[in-house]
């Protein structure tokens, strides 16, 4: 069983430092990320440098929904979903630094230079590796410019720069008086 570290809640208070590398396992990332099933995308934390890199999990199964559809009779996980995990990935390292996350969600601003080296199949476990290029934060506004590739085994098979923007998460959601005309 590999080693599970608490996930710093939400809740303001008194913060104790926090080791330089940890790994969480599916019960703080479901703290930390908003996505659920289908689209919760990692399985399992490594690895965490804070602010700097994080190592994720993504158990590839023929009980993914996609697989029915894409393709019959030759199973492909999506590129786009990929590129989704590795985001999630990315978010995950990123909103353990927002304090009052309960009410925020991390959203893609731009995917650049995506690339597709080899397909992945049920069975594969994909590796996401990514890294924080750049961060801003200013009051109101916090985005980030990361660096991410995906791996099954040694192999790359994946990798592209996203963009992300901490958003209010009531942002986009009809006012108790609006009707929606």
């Amino acid at each position: 069983m590999t080693e599970s570290h608490p996930v710093p809640d939400a809740s303001p208070g008194p913060t104790k430092p926090e080791p330089a590398k940890i790994a969480l396992d599916i019960h703080d990332i479901l703290k930390i990320l908003p996505h659920r099933y289908p689209l919760l995308l990692i399985d399992r934390v490594l690895e965490l440098k804070r602010k700097e890199r994080i190592v994720a999990i993504k158990n590839v199964t023929i009980n993914e929904p996609f697989f029915v559809g894409h393709f019959p009779g030759l199973p492909i996980m999506p590129g786009v979903l990929i590129v989704e995990a590795i985001a999630q990935a990315g978010g995950a390292l990123l909103l353990t630094e927002v304090e009052d996350r309960t009410n925020k969600v991390m959203v893609f601003t731009g995917i650049e230079r995506a690339k597709f080296r080899r397909p992945v199949s049920p069975g594969d476990q994909l590796r996401l590796e990514v890294e924080v290029k750049g961060w801003r934060s200013v009051p109101g506004m916090t985005a980030a410019k990361m660096q991410g590739y995906a791996y099954v085994g040694e192999k790359r098979v994946a990798e592209a720069a996203v963009s992300c923007q901490l958003i209010d998460s009531s942002r986009g959601r009809a006012s108790d008086g609006d009707t929606g005309s």
